[in-house]
């Protein structure tokens, strides 16, 4: 087959996708209980095993796998298959700082690199394209799930990673690709730069831009498109799935992501009763990986709050814009932020008070943190300076991100009487 044309399955009836999802799950299942001690236990507890899986209903009576079961079993207690068959291990922020780890044996990355380079086609691109992957590289699962798959499409891969934006710019005015795989808010700092540098972004080679790792508006969409001249397309994924590529817009209906069923399976929950809802209802989405060896996961709760919608350009389901989160993590820049990571990093300085906010900030187009915190009584001017400048440093260090720190007397910020409001979201009124 043409390593560009469209696979079978992207276009089967959808009797034939569903029977192979269900031929799919059942070995997963079976291979999670039989290989995964983790597995084993909590089907045991549930009082479910694999044979009760017959039909794709059936999944409602396996339990649900959470972000913290993967940060109780680190770093490698999710493993199905012995380490000597993990290829590649890559790892993400949790919510104590301490990260969520995601293993690929040889048949997961080609796998990943499949779904990528299927997601790379959906967009309209193909071998003679060159893209620039503007991801971060690393541990993060965006650089090099990207990276990967423009090379198994048979393009030319620009491995640029994310900063250096003025470089970023001048690479695309040398180099001349023809897509860019960035995050969106990235993008519009690349776009000034390439305006500040040429005069324009809109004469450059781009034509599409494939953006993911973190939730993006229409609008955004329409600036991006406007400014670039090119196709903003959407592509989703989360590392604990996989990474980039379980999703991806598709160029010829542009209506949302297509997610890959035959290697994903999705549900929406109701995320308070944890009841399965019917497609089209708002809820949280949920995925099963079917395809999956080195680190198999059984409805993994993405707390992406979104409804499954009917396949168009595919017969695939498609998944609606992610309208927010069922819990209170922040997606800084493309990083996992929650609350508890800057608590945490808080409470490491011995003069500071565990009494904080956290204001989300627009600076420029991209998202950034601002956090307020308070230092002991008897402090100096000079020490909050230096307390400023270490608590910014841990964040950076541990978190990830860069953010801006302001230490203030005791007692400046208001003491709550209940639930402590920490997280102030001024992007709107700034």
């Amino acid at each position: 087959m043409n390593k560009n044309a469209m696979e079978h399955i992207e276009t089967a009836s959808v009797d034939e996708l569903r029977q192979l999802q269900v031929e799919r799950l059942k070995k997963t299942l079976n291979h999670a209980y039989h290989n995964s001690t983790v597995y084993k236990q909590k089907f045991d507890e549930a009082g479910v095993h694999p044979d009760d899986f017959k039909h794709l209903e059936d999944l409602a009576k396996f339990p649900f796998t959470t972000k913290k079961d993967l940060r109780d079993n680190y770093p490698f207690g999710m493993f199905a298959v012995p380490q000597e068959q993990i290829v590649r291990v890559h790892a993400s922020s949790g919510t104590t700082g301490q990260p969520t780890v995601v293993g690929y044996t040889q048949h997961d990355i080609n796998i990943w690199s499949d779904v990528v380079a299927r997601s790379l086609r959906a967009a309209g691109l193909s071998s003679k394209d060159t893209i620039q992957v503007s991801y971060g590289y690393g541990l993060f699962t965006g650089g090099l799930g990207a990276h990967y798959g423009v090379e198994r499409l048979g393009a030319t891969v620009i491995p640029m990673s994310g900063g250096q934006t003025d470089k970023q710019a001048q690479l695309i005015h040398d180099f001349k690709p023809t897509a860019l795989m960035v995050t969106p808010s990235y993008c519009l700092n690349i776009i000034e730069a390439l305006e500040k540098k040429f005069g324009s972004a809109k004469d450059c080679s781009i034509k599409t831009g494939v953006f993911g790792a973190e939730p993006w508006t229409n609008e955004m969409r329409k600036e991006i498109e406007a400014r670039l001249g090119i196709d903003a397309l959407d592509i989703y994924g989360l590392s604990e799935v996989m990474g980039p590529g379980v999703a991806m817009e598709c160029l010829e209906s542009k209506d949302g992501p297509t997610i890959w069923e035959d290697h994903f399976y999705p549900e929406i929950i109701n995320p308070e009763t944890g009841e399965v809802v019917q497609d089209g209802e708002l809820g949280e989405l949920v995925f099963t990986t079917i395809t999956k060896e080195g680190m198999p996961v059984i409805r993994y709760r993405t707390r992406d709050l979104t409804r499954l919608l009917p396949g168009t350009a595919r017969t695939m389901r498609r998944m609606d814009k992610i309208v927010g989160r069922s819990d209170d993590m922040m997606i800084i820049r493309g990083v996992n932020v929650f609350p508890s990571q800057i608590e945490e990093q808080i409470l490491q300085i011995p003069q500071l008070i565990a009494n904080y906010q956290i204001h989300i900030c627009k600076q420029g187009h991209l998202d950034s943190l601002h956090i307020r915190t308070e230092m002991r009584q008897d402090s100096s001017p000079q020490l909050a300076t230096r307390l400023a400048n270490q608590l910014k440093s841990q964040i950076k260090t541990m978190v990830g991100i860069s953010v801006s720190v302001e230490v203030l007397n005791e007692g400046s910020l208001p003491r709550s009487e209940g639930k402590a409001q920490r997280v102030f979201d001024i992007r709107q009124s700034a």
